[in-house]
């Protein structure tokens, strides 16, 4: 996974372009043309309620060279948008009164204790010094720590470590600003916080999360280790040819593999999950209802309030809540192969993009603004 802030800004830029125009036009014949120009290898496309799916489509291919259609149970590496389900996990424990936000991480995890910010000084000399005050959980789960987007140990993939021994590595690398000051995308954040859950609860992250989120919300087909059946469901990764003009299939390389091998591949609380449209449709309306879930209150109305408001100052051009990008409109997230979920309580509806792209030829890059674009004017006629 590349440093995802540019993923943000285009998922920002073309997820809010929701310009009149004449009759809307259908998602799939809007979408063809992408494909046909090799712009676009396909997607999967849902559009929801808060009680219901109201539509689920697909376009194109999930496997160009084998000729496999996208299909509505197609499995896609969610990546990043794992990040708002952590957070949500989190959130759990606040609503319980066993952690609270604006606590220091050290009191729940000692290696903190002690860490250094990096400086240069007036002479260009780099040096290390005590941060202004020690970072806190809330500024994990809003990338406002200082901490780096991961840490030197995190190579050649992101998921070789078990979350204790990764997280100890962040608390080994000198935060990068101020904490509370600047922004910056950071899965070691994400992942510190998954930490804190795990101490905290007494139980592996991975099985709370089980147990807590996605069992409750029926989302039996996320997980971070694809079984068999669902590996045969995933889409091939794409990305534009040296010429820029044609898709070339890409392996996942971020992860190791195989992926269904939980002896040596480690859950990844700030990116790993995989999932359908369908499943990653149920967190986004549980949102959208405002925390429940068929009656019952998965988060308080004060969780849920922190989660999707802005926390990033207005100094900053980055909007973000807690594991959340947040916007005028809604909040929601995308992920590093172009997922992206879009929940707007206004409009009472869940957007969900489904595509496994690293970049596009072409008009590629415009293919989800045209897809929300003509979901939403479809809701107004």
């Amino acid at each position: 996974m590349k440093r995802c802030g540019w993923i943000l800004v285009v998922w920002g830029v073309l997820g809010l372009f929701t310009s009149r125009t004449t009759r809307a036009e259908a998602p799939v014949s809007a979408l063809q043309p992408f494909v046909d120009r090799h712009e676009l290898a396909g997607a999967v496309m849902l559009v929801a309620d808060a009680q219901k799916v109201l539509s689920i489509e697909t376009v194109g291919y999930a496997d160009i060279a084998a000729g496999k259609p996208m299909r509505k149970d197609t499995l896609f590496w969610i990546a990043s948008q794992t990040k708002p389900m952590t957070a949500v996990a989190v959130m759990m424990l606040v609503d319980e009164g066993k952690i609270a936000l604006d606590e220091p991480v050290e009191k729940y995890l000692p290696e903190f204790r002690g860490q250094q910010l990096a400086v240069v000084d007036d002479n260009g000399v780099k040096k290390l010094t005590t941060p202004a005050h020690p970072i806190t959980i809330r500024e994990v789960l809003s990338h406002m720590s200082g901490l780096p987007f991961r840490s030197a140990a995190e190579t050649p993939t992101l998921d070789a470590l078990t979350l204790e021994a990764a997280v100890k590595t962040y608390a080994q690398t000198p935060l990068q600003t101020q904490p509370g000051t600047h922004y910056q995308y950071s899965n070691a954040g994400i992942n510190t916080a998954a930490r804190i859950l795990e101490v905290v609860s007494g139980q592996k992250y991975e099985t709370f999360l089980q147990e807590r989120l996605l069992d409750p919300l029926g989302m039996t087909d996320t997980t971070f280790w694809p079984n068999e059946e669902q590996i045969g469901r995933l889409a091939k990764s794409y990305r534009p040819d040296q010429a820029k003009t044609n898709l070339v299939e890409f392996p996942l390389s971020q992860l190791g593999s195989p992926l269904s091998d939980r002896a040596h591949r480690f859950p990844m609380p700030a990116g790993g999950l995989f999932s359908t449209a369908a499943n990653t449709a149920r967190f986004c309306q549980m949102l959208l209802a405002g925390g429940q879930w068929n009656g019952r209150q998965v988060l308080s109305q004060a969780a849920f309030a922190e989660l999707t408001r802005r926390q990033t100052p207005d100094s900053v051009p980055n909007s973000y809540g807690l594991g959340l990008m947040v916007h005028a409109d809604g909040f929601g997230h995308g992920g590093a192969h172009a997922t992206n979920m879009d929940i707007r309580p206004a409009e009472d509806r869940v957007l969900i993009w489904m595509v496994q792209h690293s970049g596009f030829p072409g008009k590629g890059v415009q293919a989800q603004g045209v897809f929300k674009r003509s979901a939403l004017q479809k809701q107004e006629e």
